[in-house]
């Protein structure tokens, strides 16, 4: 705008001020002079008008108390004008099209082209009027700001150029006279609606307009909001989800769950970028809301039940980038509920892997009886050279026992370090999700009755020597993964009678690969449970170490009282650290070959330790003797019991035979004890006592004779018993019996433990404590506790108070 400047004097320079109007002037003139200012800035003439003369204009109506002629006058000349900017600008270019067809797809090629072209240029027409417009009242605005000073803000009317955004909105945006504002919201959505398409749109001229909606408020009586969130806004949200909707039951018709997945992860990630780069912000939150409503919460389980390439597939085929993606989509439903779908089909997947597990271990028990038959022990020949072969098997039911017992620990640990990983990488390491895998890993472990056994000759086999060579990370390693599944176990009382038996038979045998290992592994369950869990196996630690102590000493007695015939090797066991099949007194009547040396170590013994009774157990002891056959010696390494039905044959003649009565009577073995003794020597590979008849069993009407024709390239032969580290079904029932037995003793003794602590408890909160503290070491069921409540009632160490329901400890 054009200042008037006076001309600069010669001399000492001045501005030389416009006239000031005499009070003669008529307003009328004045407000003429004004009006044609106004409609010069609006026709873009501005450049000749003078500021300060106009300024002076709209100073003197409001001195002179014509403020209001001159507020509503300014007023009426801008409609004028928006109108005029309406139908010079805007309504030539209404799109033919009308605005969007539903909520559906717009069509594409040349249709799309137009389409988006009409639209562009309609949006531009709205630009066009709004720059128009805002830079007239801008302008309008300095001319009139003693107006606004003086008689808007005096009289609480709005400034005016807040007058001016206001008849914009009525006279262009919601237009009486055209039909401004349906063009616009539906060319801004059909806009969107092209772009979701794949078609190509300007962003900058609808974020222009979104821009113009955004500074727009509706009046106080519609809210005060902007036109954006009332005009615009809800009807963007209503198509959106009606889309959306119908693009989610297509998409999942003609793709699998992998493919739809990245669908909506890039729809959320389009939306996103266009309420930043074109609509606004503030409808992100809404917007993200409603995809999730459409796109995933209703189909969630549909997604993971996909077949070929739901959950399952992904899992499968270690879909990591997929199971990552499903897992950061479905953490966005709300409510949890994404996450607790994915939970709850990832602990379903896994019980079924795990059943499946269960059951090839069922099947390739069944393949073939559990119990021993002929064959060397696993044990003592780990490599299989002593085992003997059959022309229609390659491995006898005691092998494919173990085999299958350590196949499915095997089998558990891979399938733990499979979603350990899928934990780690695709779930982000989500505790929740961790708490249903692990639930599912010990709800199918406990479904298997023989886990805890399972689980222990898994760690027998890999803390014992001979098996194959493993380093002591490889060790270390596996010892750690069992530990997990330790862990799952609920009857860990179990698993501590089966790792007695095996620690028993590695101490006895020294088959420990290393005392270090053995050391480590016992130190991580005491971790776990307690020192009470580990104090037995630690005293057997103690009683080898012992023993060992005790042979040097032994030696240095018998170096001055006299030697003995053979070289004698005693453990000496604490009766109540071992486990009862080690300590159990069997019948066996040692051979006269033996007593001097038995009675001697009896003596030194006695010199020792007094008040100590020593019972010899021969069932895990060992013994190298050197035979003499027809045509060769050979040095025997055999077991205590096989030592001593041998000696029964030494001075027999060829053709002298003894019955199984016989050597039963001169033995005093136990049947089952004997037959597997029998077994070894007579129906396994190192035939060194011969059947009659031949057979592969052992009856009581067999009788034996010594193999005088035995030959073997070998000069050194291991023999030992016959036995299988699987425990037989008889064998398994025997204990459970066991277990159930100590159960009952344990029960009682933490009921007494609670309420000698509480005095007084009530019935449900004495079981439902017991059960507590109890869990550690197994689950004791409702019936159990009852039954040993009643058991402590009788023997009077509780007492029922007059209250039927509570209980008081009696001292």
């Amino acid at each position: 705008m054009a200042m008037s400047m006076g001309a600069a004097r010669r001399g000492k320079p001045k501005i030389r001020p416009p006239k000031r109007p005499t009070s003669e002037t008529p307003i009328k003139d004045t407000w003429s002079k004004l009006a044609h200012a106004i409609r010069e800035i609006q026709n873009h003439n501005a450049s000749k008008l003078s500021y300060e003369e106009h300024y002076r204009y709209g100073y003197n109506m409001v001195l002179h108390k014509h403020g209001d002629q001159l507020y509503n006058g300014v007023k009426a000349l801008i409609s004028e004008h928006l109108d005029r900017l309406a139908e010079e600008k805007i309504v030539p270019t209404f799109p033919r099209s009308g605005g969007t067809r539903g909520a559906g797809k717009l069509g594409g090629g040349a249709e799309a082209i137009e389409r988006a072209l009409e639209g562009d240029r309609f949006l531009k027409a709205i630009k066009s009027a709004w720059e128009d417009h805002t830079g007239s009242m801008r302008k309008i605005r300095d001319i009139l700001k003693y107006m606004d000073k003086g008689y808007s803000t005096a009289n609480g009317l709005p400034l005016i150029y807040d007058v001016g955004l206001t008849l914009f909105l009525s006279h262009i945006i919601r237009s009486s006279k055209h039909p401004i504002h349906t063009h616009l919201i539906s060319t801004l959505l059909s806009q969107v609606q092209l772009e979701r398409d794949g078609e190509t749109i300007t962003r900058s001229t609808v974020r222009e307009c979104t821009d113009i909606l955004l500074r727009l408020n509706v009046p106080e009586r519609e809210g005060g909001k902007t036109v954006y969130v009332t005009d615009f806004e809800p009807e963007f949200l209503r198509r959106s989800a009606e889309f959306y909707g119908l693009e989610a039951v297509e998409e999942l018709d003609k793709n699998d769950a992998a493919q739809y997945l990245r669908r909506v992860e890039r729809r959320l990630a389009e939306e996103a970028d266009r309420t930043v780069h074109y609509l606004s912000t503030t409808t992100h939150p809404a917007l993200q809301e409603l995809l999730i409503a459409n796109l995933l919460t209703p189909h969630l389980q549909s997604v993971l039940d996909m077949p070929g390439s739901g959950l399952v597939t992904m899992l499968d085929s270690d879909r990591l980038p997929d199971l990552r993606r499903l897992y950061t989509l479905y953490l966005k439903v709300p409510k949890d509920e994404g996450k607790t779908a994915l939970r709850t089909a990832l602990r379903a997947d896994i019980e079924e892997r795990g059943k499946a597990v269960n059951e090839g271990t069922i099947e390739r028990n069944d393949a073939g009886p559990s119990t021993a038959t002929i064959g060397q022990d696993d044990e003592d020949d780990p490599k299989g050279k002593g085992k003997a072969k059959s022309s229609s098997t390659s491995a006898s039911p005691i092998s494919n026992a173990i085999n299958s017992a350590l196949r499915w620990v095997q089998d558990v640990l891979d399938l733990k370090d499979k979603f350990d990983g899928i934990l780690e990488t695709a779930f982000m390491g989500d505790k929740q999700v961790q708490v249903s895998i692990n639930e599912a890993f010990q709800s199918f472990i406990n479904a298997n009755p023989r886990a805890p056994e399972y689980l222990s000759l898994f760690i027998d086999e890999n803390l014992k020597k001979g098996t194959k060579a493993r380093s002591d990370i490889e060790i270390e390693s596996a010892l750690e993964k069992t530990i997990v599944l330790f862990r799952f176990l609920s009857d860990k009382d179990k698993f501590e009678r089966y790792y007695k038996n095996h620690l028993a038979r590695r101490l006895l045998y020294a088959r420990s690969a290393s005392d270090d290992s053995e050391k480590q592994m016992v130190t991580k369950l005491k971790m776990e449970m307690g020192f009470q869990f580990t104090q037995k196996l630690e005293g057997m630690f103690t009683d080898m170490r012992l023993s060992n102590e005790s042979a040097n000493s032994f030696r240095n007695y018998q170096n001055r009282h006299g030697t003995i015939s053979i070289d004698l090797s005693v453990n000496v066991l604490t009766a109540s650290y071992w486990p009862q099949p080690i300590v159990a007194t069997s019948t066996c009547t040692f051979p006269s070959a033996l007593q001097p040396a038995m009675e001697t170590f009896q003596k030194y013994y006695d010199s020792r330790h007094s008040g100590r009774r020593l019972t010899w157990q021969g069932n895990l002891g060992t013994a190298d003797v050197r035979v003499r056959f027809k045509n060769r010696s050979h040095d025997l390494n055999l077991s205590t019991h096989a030592l001593v039905v041998l000696l029964l044959f030494e001075d027999s003649k060829a053709g002298d035979s003894l019955s199984y009565s016989e050597i039963k009577s001169s033995t005093d073995l136990p049947d089952a004890d004997l037959i597997r003794t029998l077994q070894s020597l007579a129906c396994a590979k190192f035939r060194v006592l011969s059947k009659i008849p031949k057979g592969r069993d052992v009856n009581p009407s067999d009788k034996f004779e010594f193999n005088e024709s035995f030959t073997s390239p070998l000069a050194r032969i291991k023999i030992m018993q016959v036995a299988s580290k699987v425990e037989s079904v008889k064998e398994r029932e025997e204990t459970q019996e066991m277990v159930d037995e100590e159960r009952k003793h344990q029960v009682e003794a933490c009921i007494v433990r609670i309420m000698k602590d509480r005095k007084t408890m009530s019935h449900n909160d004495l079981i439902s404590e017991v059960a507590h503290q109890l869990s550690s070491r197994f689950s004791p069921s409702m019936s159990l506790i009852k039954k040993r409540i009643e058991g402590l009632i009788d023997r009077e160490y509780l007492e029922r108070t007059n209250d039927m329901g509570s209980y008081r400890y009696l001292a």
